[in-house]
């Protein structure tokens, strides 16, 4: 028998799960594999970005791959509910999608390496979906801590469509959002470093395999 999915569509505010005051969970203290704490405050020096490309699980480990990333950790953004969980994203109704929050030092990775990690590492013109993961959770995003992150993003998004389009591939659909207003919410213990703790589990993330252009020509001048 044949089943109809019903395309996945965010939630307005009213529609939204109301969520929580408090998280109903601890953090651990510290990053599996850099051993660096999780949650801030964090060293003087170090800058923060956040991203969303897919399930979160792959996605982490991409970035705490990163040379100059000092801690990651996974969580969901972008939406309406307090402190969601896990189950609560899945069902559409909170408006999030999976974030990976990165905190790097400049001095050792620059913001626009990051987003060429960002960019190579998924399809970000799938709209609410990331390969066969379907659902508004699993959306493109980029929410950015300054104008001087919005302006790069901005840039890397413009010379990335360039290639992607040239590829054959469509109009980039990654939501590129100021992070102000839109909390950060930490996941489950569990999701934290997960193909760490589970080197066999599952990852959805793969890229278009087209190089992303930014920062090559600062980089061959």
């Amino acid at each position: 028998m044949f089943l109809s999915r019903r395309t996945p569509e965010l939630p307005t505010p009213d529609q939204a799960l109301k969520g929580r005051p408090t998280p109903e969970f601890q953090l651990p203290d510290r990053h599996t594999v850099l051993g660096n704490p999780l949650q801030g405050p964090y060293p003087e020096g170090l800058e923060i970005a956040d991203f969303g490309l897919g399930c979160f699980w792959g996605a982490e480990r991409k970035f705490w791959q990163t040379k100059g990333v000092w801690t990651t950790l996974v969580g969901y953004q972008g939406g309406y509910t307090e402190n969601p969980a896990y189950e609560e994203v899945c069902s559409g109704l909170t408006g999030h999608t999976e974030a990976v929050r990165v905190v790097f030092d400049p001095s050792k990775v620059s913001y626009e390496e990051l987003l060429r990690v960002f960019w190579e590492s998924h399809d970000p013109t799938q709209g609410f979906r990331q390969g066969n993961d379907v659902g508004t959770q699993y959306r493109s995003a980029i929410y950015t801590h300054s104008p001087s992150q919005a302006q790069t993003a901005q840039a890397s998004r413009t010379a990335y469509q360039g290639v992607l389009t040239s590829s054959g591939y469509g109009t980039i659909t990654t939501e590129l959002l100021p992070s102000e207003g839109r909390p950060f919410y930490a996941a489950e213990p569990y999701h934290q470093q997960y193909l760490d703790k589970n080197p066999a589990g599952y990852c959805g993330i793969g890229g278009t395999g087209v190089s992303c252009p930014i920062g090559v020509a600062k980089a061959d001048g």
